[in-house]
């Protein structure tokens, strides 16, 4: 063969692959695995042009793929205060009187716990005195709502309940009066229009320094529930005009309720798009929105006697529009919290045929019941989960997530562990914004569930690594080209200082990370690029 552009050695090769389940070197050209074999095939593969890689006895597996990520809409949702250390309203009130105003004298949130409120309904008078008549805008850490001032609601022109065509809230008192939480897209927008946004530049150098930081915890890719508010190819051929993105993107437009035939035409059109590293892979839609938020869309009322209609208006819109998308051959990611909302998804795959297997997948799952978790193996709709999501419930159900639902419910939070063992194809992710984006602690929550969960079995070692890798590529149609190291395959390779199939879950938390390459280009060695 022609002599390969790298030769990584000195490595325990964890392949993934059935063929050959453990090997000692990999050689790559050209962005591709050519030769899998032992450190005494190196000297047969090397040529004069070639760089030898000493892994100095690292764990290789297939490069990890964070399967739930929103990395250049997240921008733009993290800015501001972090507000996800704040436990309770004093920290909160703290966070805020201390935070920068940017221009306007606007203060932006993000990361804010519903468990700070301490059970309190969210309202802005619990914090106005903090901020002096400041516009603010405070994501909670769902994504899904925000609490926002008297003065933004005046700049917006927000003075009572509206109407949405899909499921959004301004959230009102008995006397009609906006109380500042904004629940779900619509209603947020009105607010988030207002606020003073990050310029192309800052985004770009956000971007690429976000990647990078990405790539350093070992991920190679992530597939990208957004594609913001059109201008992400832009973003992104930018990028790659001047460089490389660090990892590898598959992005999926939203289609949101009261989409017409034309619209589904252009995302149909969409899925041609693509660049060196990144391409339009897909649709996302919601089914729901957020257990804490009372937008999940469950089978019984949750204890506020919310929860109990979708995020599409009628349901069965949301059914035509996937068959629409589906007989074009495009794949389709469905934002699916609550138990109705599961089976509602399932149900129309189940409507679509046989050649609708993997095509399809549900993100989130965070309550199901028994009688629904072989149905995903039934109908191959592949489950994404993201378990460093359990750290936002308590094992005690003392949380707004479990107090929500009720002891049942809560009982089956995050059930990874059931959808495997009943041979659902589980892909995993971090959800970033909503959780770290370390890879790590995918792995680590995978195997060790926290809060609401952690009555449950977690992940075997190899069953979480799957979940980054193999499984991954098979949600994203790639399990040709991707999620094993073997001939043939894309040379997106990471290297761990530990085995992260046997080593415990602290170590693993903590893991070095020796060395990221994403299409045979190594992104990230030893601390650097």
């Amino acid at each position: 063969m022609p002599a390969p552009d790298t030769v990584l050695t000195g490595a325990r090769v964890r392949t993934l692959d059935p063929a050959r389940s453990q090997a000692g070197a990999v050689a790559v050209r050209d962005g591709e695995i050519v030769a899998v074999g032992d450190d005494a095939d190196v000297r047969d593969w090397r040529g004069p042009g070639t760089e030898l890689v000493d892994l100095r006895g690292a764990t290789l597996t297939p490069g990890l793929t964070d399967a739930h990520s929103h990395p250049v809409w997240g921008i733009e949702m993290a800015q501001g205060t972090d507000l996800s250390a704040v436990r309770d309203l004093d920290q909160l009130r703290a966070a805020l009187r201390a935070a920068e105003r940017g221009p306007g004298g606007w203060v932006t949130g993000h990361g804010l716990d519903h468990n700070a409120f301490g059970g309190r309904p969210v309202h802005r008078n619990l914090i106005e005195e903090a901020l002096a008549g400041a516009p603010a805008f405070l994501r909670l850490y769902d994504g899904h709502s925000a609490l926002v001032t008297g003065a933004a609601l005046a700049a917006a022109g927000i003075t009572g309940p509206r109407a949405f065509a899909q499921r959004s809230d301004i959230v009102c008192d008995p006397d009609g009066r906006p109380t500042g939480h904004l629940v779900e897209h619509a209603a947020m927008a009105l607010v988030g229009a207002l606020v003073p946004k990050p310029t192309y530049a800052q985004r770009r150098a956000s971007l690429v320094a976000l990647l990078d930081a990405m790539a350093a915890t070992g991920l190679t890719g992530a597939h990208v529930m957004d594609l913001g508010d059109g201008d992400v190819p832009a973003l992104l051929a930018t990028v790659e005009y001047e460089g490389d993105l660090p990892l590898r993107l598959r992005l999926a437009p939203w289609c949101m309720p009261g989409a017409t035939a034309q619209d589904l035409d252009e995302l149909i059109g969409l899925q041609r798009l693509g660049g060196r590293h990144w391409q339009v892979g897909g649709v996302k839609f919601f089914m729901d929105g957020t257990v804490e938020g009372g937008t999940a869309w469950l089978e019984h009322a949750d204890c506020h006697g919310q929860g109990t209609d979708a995020f599409w208006p009628d349901p069965e819109a949301y059914a035509r529009a996937v068959r629409v998308l589906d007989a074009a051959g495009v794949r389709t990611a469905t934002h699916a919290i609550g138990d109705a909302a599961v089976r509602h998804v399932l149900d129309t795959v189940a409507t679509l045929g046989e050649q609708a297997r993997m095509r399809h997948r549900i993100e989130h799952i965070e309550t199901v019941p028994d009688d629904q978790l072989k149905r995903f193996a039934e109908l191959g709709v592949i489950a994404s989960m993201q378990p460093p999501h359990t750290a936002y419930t308590r094992a005690d159900h003392t949380d707004e997530w479990s107090k929500r639902l009720g002891g049942e419910r809560a009982g089956r939070a995050w059930r990874c562990r059931d959808l495997r063992d009943a041979g659902a194809v589980l892909a995993l992710g971090s959800d970033w914004p909503i959780a770290h984006y370390d890879a790590r602690r995918v792995l680590v929550t995978a195997r060790s569930p926290l809060g609401a969960a952690s009555a449950g079995p977690g992940l075997t070692g190899l069953m979480a690594l799957e979940g980054l890798t193999s499984h991954a590529a098979l949600a994203a149609g790639e399990q040709r080209v991707a999620g094993r190291i073997a001939p043939g395959c894309r040379a997106d390779l990471t290297a761990f200082g530990l085995d992260p199939v046997t080593a415990p879950p602290d170590e693993l938390a903590e893991a070095p990370v020796r060395l990221t390459m994403s299409g045979g280009r190594i992104t990230h060695r030893d601390g650097g690029r």
